[in-house]
């Protein structure tokens, strides 16, 4: 079973949908319990990093989330859960879970595009990721398949953290971590077979982990 950790930050009920369309048992929660039984954590979200921060040190959930992803458990971080794995968000001003090196930017609306247009903010609909070094999450998904995002702000780790990065504005990290231990800044839930793809990866690294 995979657990979609529940912190009130929205989305867990799209990434349990997509997940039931591959077939893969899911549960929506925040119990400890059940946290630490499952085969694989996913930890979605969408909003402010302050308020996520708030609800998770209330409840306790973040030093959980924290033992959880540094024990080698299968951990996959989705837009805001992407950003708060990192140490620190300049939305809020938040000091975020610390599960990777890196900080949290905000996109500069003044920086142009390719076109000499001022980019949007926040940086929303499809884009494509381009791949800086091999991931397993990836296979089976096409190098100019594309992906959705809406998001302000944008993850900074270090390069030897980064696997894939997007151009919007400047290229940015979009999916960064390591095997076991991935985050993507775009929503793979909303991406359509591409997206699928790479949750179906997920799981099936998550079933081959739990027979080790």
């Amino acid at each position: 079973m995979i657990a979609i950790i529940d912190y009130e930050a929205g989305n867990q009920t799209s990434v349990q949908r997509a997940l039931g369309s591959l077939g893969a048992q899911s549960l929506v929660t925040s119990d400890l319990a059940v946290l630490r039984r499952a085969k694989g954590l996913i930890f979605p979200g969408v909003g402010a990093a302050g308020q996520a921060m708030e609800r998770l040190t209330q409840s306790g959930l973040g030093q959980e989330i924290v033992s959880l992803a540094k024990s080698g458990r299968p951990f996959l971080g989705i837009c805001l859960g992407c950003q708060i794995m990192l140490e620190r968000s300049e939305e809020n001003n938040a000091k975020t879970l610390g599960v990777l090196p890196g900080q949290v930017a905000r996109f500069d609306p003044t920086v142009k595009d390719e076109a000499g247009i001022p980019i949007r903010v926040p940086h929303m609909g499809w884009n494509e990721v381009q791949l800086v070094k091999p991931s397993l999450l990836f296979e089976g998904v096409g190098e100019k398949d594309q992906f959705y995002f809406v998001h302000s702000y944008y993850p900074a780790p270090p390069e030897d953290l980064v696997i894939g990065l997007t151009q919007h504005g400047r290229k940015f990290a979009s999916f960064l971590g390591r095997d076991g231990l991935w985050a993507l800044q775009f929503h793979p839930e909303k991406s359509g077979p591409p997206g699928l793809k790479i949750l179906e990866n997920f799981v099936h690294y998550c079933h081959r982990a739990a027979a080790c």
